[in-house]
């Protein structure tokens, strides 16, 4: 295997990172961006499928709905490394070390001490308008309470691992064959997911929420601390919106 410039271990492994971490080198993959477009078609293409054939008036089927096609991207991303790469572990850094877990827990809980004033700031310069597609899905919509945590499984675990393997896995390896600054690599990726959320008002906030889990990133070369850090973040979130669905707070 290869590696891009700047990123090849030396005789004796990988040097410790930040907070003894030990990143793991970018890999020079076989595939590139059309790569990632592949995997956007599918997602966009399930979603659609999906929203003819799922009747949305539950929160089940919403969750189906946002989940599925979500699962079908990651899958996606696996398959390619398994028919054009080496596996998801060398070509995604689905890698898991317990190391990468408490830098994601420090690296989330960090993030939220930024993401959260920008969230309330944000809110307050733009005003109510500002609501997720996820929260109007569920709009109106009321369930018991193993769906609503069901929902929350999905936004708290589902989501942060999918997302992690397509952004941070492939879409992040794909851009670095051709981009050799890491950092450059982690803004332009953390834009392209704030973009792909379609959600053109809440852009600029994605961007700010997603830059730590970049950082996780460029710390460890690997998944399991962003992952962490995406499930960190989205905590908070999962849990009102299960409170939402059983009506425990108004849906907002």
């Amino acid at each position: 295997m290869s590696y891009a410039p700047g990123s090849a271990p030396g005789p004796y492994g990988p040097p410790a990172g930040a907070f003894g971490l030990s990143p793991s080198p970018t890999p020079r993959v076989r595939w590139g961006l059309w790569a990632f477009l592949a995997v956007e078609i599918v997602f966009l293409g399930a979603s659609a499928v999906l929203g003819r054939i799922v009747d949305i008036d539950s929160a089940g089927a919403v969750l189906l709905a946002i989940a599925v096609p979500t699962m079908l991207a990651a899958l996606t991303c696996v398959g390619w490394t398994l028919w054009r790469g080496d596996g998801p572990a060398p070509d995604l850094g689905l890698r898991f070390r317990w190391e990468d877990v408490g830098a994601g827990l420090l690296i989330g809980l960090a993030g939220l001490f930024v993401t959260v004033p920008a969230a309330f700031g944000y809110l307050y310069l733009v005003g109510p308008d500002l609501t997720t597609s996820v929260s109007v899905a569920f709009e109106g919509i009321r369930s018991s309470w193993p769906v609503a945590l069901a929902v929350m499984v999905g936004v708290v675990v589902i989501a942060p691992v999918c997302e992690e393997i397509v952004y941070r896995g492939l879409l992040w390896n794909a851009v670095a064959k051709w981009v050799t600054r890491p950092w450059l690599v982690g803004l332009i990726v953390t834009a392209a997911f704030s973009l792909a959320h379609l959600e053109l008002l809440r852009a600029p906030l994605l961007f700010v929420v997603a830059l730590p889990l970049a950082v996780a990133r460029l710390l460890t070369g690997r998944l399991t601390a962003g992952i962490v850090a995406h499930a960190v973040n989205n905590f908070l979130p999962g849990l009102a919106l299960a409170l939402m669905l059983v009506g425990a707070v108004p849906v907002v």
